[in-house]
């Protein structure tokens, strides 16, 4: 009677299958940690690569910018030693007026003070 229920071969092709499904699936959890790593790593590598590229046109635009306020500083540094030229010229081509417009300003500062 070959036909007969045998426990024993039922219990080894459970515990075969059983084996073959754990084996499959540790086969797909090594597959989904290898996958997830290199999907990580490409993440790491483009996060990197947009830092530095924002970091190079952040350091770019700091230069520039260091540049034109710089180049306004020398423009506001001649514009006010001009007026101090200036207004030194006017001072002795007119000593009395300068005087004066001195003592009136003196006079309303002193007024707003008060």
């Amino acid at each position: 009677m070959s036909d007969e229920f045998d426990p024993a071969d039922h219990a080894q092709t459970a515990h075969d299958s059983l084996e073959a499904g754990k084996s499959h699936a540790l086969q797909a959890a090594e597959e989904l940690r290898t996958a997830a790593t290199q999907k990580a790593q490409q993440l790491r590598d483009a996060a990197l690569d947009r830092t530095q590229r924002l970091k190079s046109v952040a350091t770019e635009r700091a230069e520039q910018f260091r540049e034109v306020a710089g180049e306004r500083w020398d423009e506001t540094r001649t514009q006010i030693d001009d007026l101090k030229i200036e207004g030194e010229r006017y001072v002795r081509e007119n000593p009395a007026k300068a005087v004066l417009i001195a003592l009136g300003v003196g006079f309303v500062i002193g007024r707003i003070i008060r």
